[in-house]
């Protein structure tokens, strides 16, 4: 187990070229497990190769355990095979002429590993991971959900205190991803090594990760637990891009006279919250409650009434498209609403899912 620091990293590539890496900070702790997330272009898979040694940074430094592997100003950089990190690619990297065992054994081979060491750490990992069966088949012959398990048990072999892994399950179908979640978590939970997960995948940051990096055009947004994350947001960015259903966000600016701006006037009212620097509001879907006018009377709530426009069933809970006025607000039911397009239904919002922002679009605190 092992601790990762970065330092003021940056990264160009080249003279006029904007920075894919803008001056990067971050502490990874002992057995973190920690999901680098965002959106594709955002720096994740070049932050997860500076740390690998797959790239080097233009500035800055990375330490390990407190000890610098790169510092740009000091020339140090410790070449990949010196760093005990196991890397796992989205594209598996499987030796297709090789054989399963012969691939789980590659990098003990490259270490010298003895044969009968090398022998028992390989069907160790092989039995662990549930492919031991497929140990004289090749990659060509396996599923794909059983090939990232050979890439992760190669890895694994080495015994590495710092995993990477490269979004290894986006090509996995929907149920092998479940099953290969599970199967992270496992190894995390038992081998406790220190974990830095790239992904674009929210749902797959928020079911894994002891600790999420949101990050957004080479910068850092927000680092937290999945809780931090999703119920306090640092700003517009993170809130949006989080969620299975993006948040509802009701603008407000000089001279706007939407329905929604008007209510939010009376949401702040309401609360007796200082209006002046509030920019926009957020409500998650999950977190607006359908129901009669008896139940938008508590002082905790802000109320309002729209019109269904649809409703769309999930398996165990229904999304309501509410038209308020003219502005599209969206609701996630847990029982069926039992109403219908053109019904017209009152709604609620507890404070406490109130998210409001700034102009500069940065949380602010109530």
């Amino acid at each position: 187990m092992s601790s990762i620091t970065l330092e003021n990293i940056r990264k160009s590539y080249g003279r006029g070229s904007p920075a894919a890496i803008g001056n990067l900070n971050m502490e990874i702790g002992k057995s973190e497990f920690l999901c680098l997330l965002g959106p594709s272009g955002c720096g994740k898979t070049t932050t997860l190769r500076m740390i690998a040694g797959l790239e080097h940074p233009t500035g800055g430094r990375i330490l390990v355990d407190g000890k610098p592997i790169v510092s740009v100003a000091d020339g140090v950089f410790t070449v990949p095979e010196k760093r005990n990190m196991g890397l796992v690619f989205q594209n598996y990297a499987l030796w297709p002429h090789m054989t399963i065992r012969d691939n789980v054994a590659f990098g003990l081979k490259l270490r010298k590993t003895p044969a009968a060491e090398r022998d028992a750490i390989v069907d160790r990992v092989m039995t662990k991971l549930g492919i031991a069966r497929y140990a004289d088949r090749y990659p060509a012959q396996l599923s794909g959900g059983q090939q990232q398990r050979v890439a992760l048990a190669r890895m694994l072999a080495l015994g590495p205190s710092i995993i990477l892994l490269d979004e290894p399950l986006s090509n996995l179908d929907a149920k092998l991803r479940l099953e290969m979640r599970a199967e992270l978590k496992r190894i995390h939970a038992e081998a406790g090594s220190t974990i830095v997960f790239v992904t674009h995948d929210q749902w797959e940051a928020m079911t894994l990760a002891t600790t999420i990096a949101v990050m957004s055009e080479g910068e850092l947004q927000q680092v937290g637990t999945p809780d931090d994350i999703y119920e306090r947001p640092a700003n517009r960015f993170v809130a949006e891009f989080v969620g299975s259903l993006p948040i509802n966000i009701i603008e407000r600016g000089e001279g706007q006279t939407r329905p929604l701006h008007s209510w939010l006037d009376g949401v702040l009212s309401r609360f007796a919250l200082d209006d002046d620097p509030v920019a926009s509001a957020g409500i998650r879907p999950e977190a607006v409650r359908l129901g009669t006018l008896s139940d938008m009377d508590a002082a905790d709530r802000a109320a309002g009434r729209g019109t269904i426009v649809d409703i769309v069933p999930t398996g165990g809970s229904w999304i309501v498209e509410l038209d308020i006025e003219g502005s599209r607000f969206f609701a996630i039911a847990t029982e069926n609403p039992q109403k219908a397009a053109g019904d017209t239904t009152h709604f609620w919002v507890e404070r406490q899912h109130l998210h409001l922002f700034d102009r500069d679009k940065n949380r602010i605190a109530f």
